[in-house]
């Protein structure tokens, strides 16, 4: 049994609602839970002290994917509907779901008097489907940044500015939810990081959508997200493996990334392509040795990947202190650090 087939609640007030900046003035004002994995040995710490469980010749890797407007108001021939983005196929088609609105193939949305979109078929599971634009490559971008707003979920009482949904380092957009683990992270933390000896790699995996709402989540082994892995991380993980130090990966989009480059021998020479990896407890980890992740819900697949780095019940238990102690959830809350 999995950490995800337990059942815990997430009282609201856990639910974080708003940024760190926003309740504290900074950033990396959160709190941080590290993880023994063999022991299950918890410390409770602030963000701020994260270097002090990592040691000269760790690497960190970091997606630097930025997130994207992907929330779309448009109209049809029967009224008014919200289109949330989910995964750019090709220049102009990408999957997305359609709200508030019974739309059917071949209908055209509206969305400006400069773009519009077809719905082109069905997308790899419901209720996916598929949207041909009237626009693409960067020429779509430039409208979706024009009319787009940022993913959110029923726990973001207030409309956050996209930079909100942004980490410091996020140069490449592409995600529509943003891969939030590294959230916390400053320049200046980033700088003290490398001061001491921490290594620092970057990779992309523009990150899909997570939830569908309504209680629906994305089947795991269905949920294609685009990655890239440069060959100077990729060299970077190999060669802190030969060192004896740690890869550690900010995020569990990272440890997809690294872990599908290293099954497809993109290790040591980088890689790109599209993954639909799904790490679960028995999976043989090739390339990841410790995760710095959020906390997430009892239904999230996110869970299945955690318990690949330690056992369910040690898992479990952190979990359920961690809701004792009031840590808080979601992109905009505490941190997870589980070590080797």
């Amino acid at each position: 049994m999995t950490i995800q087939h337990q059942a815990f609640h997430i009282p609201d007030s856990l639910h974080a609602a708003e940024p760190a900046e926003q309740r504290t003035g900074r950033r990396d004002a959160v709190r941080l839970l590290v993880l023994e994995a063999e022991s299950g040995m918890r410390r409770h710490s602030s963000f701020r002290e994260i270097g002090s469980f990592l040691k000269p010749g760790d690497l960190l890797v970091f997606n630097n994917s930025r997130t994207i407007p992907a929330v779309l108001k448009g109209t049809f021939r029967k009224g008014e509907v919200e289109v949330r983005l989910s995964r750019k196929v090709s220049d102009h088609i990408w999957e997305a779901i359609i709200y508030d609105g019974l739309a059917n193939i071949g209908d055209t949305i509206t969305f400006n008097d400069r773009l519009e979109a077809v719905i082109y078929g069905r997308g790899i599971e419901r209720p996916l489907i598929l949207l041909k634009f009237s626009k693409s490559g960067v020429e779509l971008l430039q409208e979706i940044y024009l009319i787009g707003k940022a993913v959110d979920y029923e726990y973001i009482q207030h409309p956050w500015p996209l930079e909100s949904y942004q980490t410091v380092y996020a140069s490449v957009p592409g995600s529509v939810e943003m891969p939030s683990a590294g959230r916390a992270f400053t320049w200046k933390l980033l700088q003290q990081l490398k001061s001491q000896g921490v290594q620092i790699a970057f990779l992309q995996l523009h990150a899909g959508l997570s939830y569908f709402g309504g209680d629906i989540w994305p089947d795991p082994a269905k949920h294609f997200e685009s990655y890239r892995v440069p060959e100077e991380t990729a060299k970077a993980v190999l060669d802190t493996k030969l060192t004896g130090g740690r890869v550690i990966a900010v995020g569990t989009t990272v440890v997809r990334a690294l872990e599908t480059a290293a099954e497809n021998g993109g290790l040591p020479n980088g890689t790109e392509g599209v993954t639909n990896l799904y790490v679960t407890r028995n999976f043989a980890r090739k390339a990841v040795d410790g995760l710095l992740t959020g906390f997430h819900e009892p239904e999230a697949s996110h869970l299945d990947m955690l318990s690949a780095f330690i056992k369910p019940n040690l898992l479990g238990e952190a979990y359920k202190e961690a809701l004792m102690k009031n840590y808080l959830w979601h992109e905009f809350g505490d941190m997870n650090l589980i070590l080797p």
